[in-house]
């Protein structure tokens, strides 16, 4: 009897670890690179400066994130990334209303990792209002919204953000 209870134990253990994995595993989207047409994932992402924009990101990346943030991101973050004047109050249901995305709040203080989890899932996992992307933006899209509003990032705030995200690599 006694060596029964321990295999059952044994067995649900490891059948809650498996759901564990399993659930982990879905909650991050896939990831991959085409660099031929200067299509990116955030899996294989380098910080190495490109030509014309001495960034991580291609500049057809940035303005193929432009008419994507302008579809999707421009009605909350504004159309420069500027967001609203008011931005540090909350609204009448004590949200905050969406940061401006163009170096002046702190979406420079998080890593390319956080930034597209953001906007994959949206603000609900942390408390905010912004919607998921899951559904309507593929990664490179993603990727690209994210190059597209780092432009707007004088030097200073890049260079800032450039040491967060090494640190977050290592």
């Amino acid at each position: 009897m006694k060596m029964r209870t321990i295999t059952l134990v044994i067995c649900l253990f490891l059948v809650l670890m498996v759901t564990a994995c399993d659930k982990k595993e879905k909650e991050t989207p896939a990831v991959s690179i085409n660099t031929s047409s200067n299509s990116a994932s955030f899996a294989e992402l380098t910080l190495t400066p490109k030509s014309g924009t001495d960034r991580w990101y291609f500049a057809e990346q940035a303005e193929r994130g432009q008419a994507v943030f302008a579809a999707n991101c421009a009605v909350c973050h504004g159309n420069n990334a500027e967001a609203t004047p008011h931005w540090k109050t909350p609204n009448d249901s004590g949200h905050y209303p969406p940061p401006p995305l163009n170096g002046s709040a702190h979406a420079w203080h998080h890593p390319l990792s956080i930034l597209g989890r953001t906007i994959y899932f949206g603000g609900a996992p942390v408390g905010g209002q912004m919607p998921a992307f899951k559904d309507k933006l593929t990664e490179s899209d993603i990727i690209d919204v994210i190059a597209h509003f780092q432009s707007y990032w004088s030097d200073d705030i890049y260079d800032r953000w450039l040491q967060i995200e090494n640190s977050s690599r290592n």
